[in-house]
């Protein structure tokens, strides 16, 4: 009798031993353990070595680390009517752990979801130049959109980046013609800035001269020395446009 005694004893000490192990959880650092006891929420513990109750309270863990999530590419149609790709990156992490718990099944699919609805929402928006030149923009109108679906379930997007943008064969070809004849536009209106200065400059030159008779004279001078650094056998002699003026005019006969 005393030995099935001690057995017993033995046995039921084993039992509470497992028990009072099993009641022992240890939450890490960067994770909450939401607890519930017989299904209604109590609050979420830790970090750090937390007792639950075995057959009364159950614990849900939750990480609070920054999640980096992959938004696969999104093919829309963009607010001018061009087929584009559009793949993006999300950063968001849990601020309540409660909330992330009861009011969303699987917040990390969720905020997937929503993401990649947003990404094609916003594409359908915008404008192609928009996306191609004024990402920023994109990129806060996103963060925005997610962060406010998101915030009912304890979850904070902090950054919403879109990486690339495809576009199809034709668009790339249409775009490089339109980017070379811009560029002709550019080089034609620069060639006829440039002429307008030079006549101009040309125009003041000639004012000047026309003040001081002995500049023509010099210029001359100036031209004959700048051909005479080359070897060169051409002669050159300058000749005042006055004198023949008046070679050219005819004269009237006098009676």
């Amino acid at each position: 009798m005393s030995e099935f005694l001690t057995t017993g004893l033995c046995g039921l000490a084993v039992l509470v031993g497992l028990i009072l192990f099993s009641a022992i959880k240890i939450v890490k650092e960067y994770e909450r353990g939401v607890v519930f006891r017989f299904g209604r929420i109590q609050a979420a513990r830790g970090p750090g070595i937390i007792l639950v109750l075995p057959f009364i309270e159950t614990m849900v863990r939750v990480d609070l680390r920054t999640v980096t999530l992959d938004v696969p590419a999104q093919e829309a149609i963009s607010r001018d009517n061009v087929t584009v790709k559009v793949n993006a990156v999300v950063y968001y992490r849990v601020l309540d752990p409660v909330a992330a718990v009861i009011q969303i099944e699987d917040y990390n699919r969720a905020t997937w979801q929503i993401a990649q609805t947003t990404l094609r929402n916003v594409i359908g928006q915008s404008t192609l130049d928009q996306l191609l030149q004024d990402r920023e923009a994109v990129n806060e109108r996103l963060q925005h959109i997610i962060d406010e679906a998101t915030e009912p379930w304890g979850i904070k997007v902090s950054i919403v980046e879109v990486k690339d943008v495809e576009l199809n064969t034709t668009m790339v070809r249409a775009m490089a013609r339109e980017a070379e004849a811009e560029r002709e536009r550019r080089a034609k209106l620069i060639h006829a800035e440039g002429e307008l200065q030079a006549s101009e400059q040309l125009a003041e030159a000639a004012r000047v001269m026309a003040t001081e008779p002995g500049a023509m004279t010099l210029r001359y001078l100036q031209t004959l020395l700048e051909i005479g650094v080359e070897q060169n056998t051409t002669t050159i002699f300058p000749v005042p446009i006055d004198l023949l003026t008046s070679i050219m005019t005819p004269q009237t006969k006098s009676d």
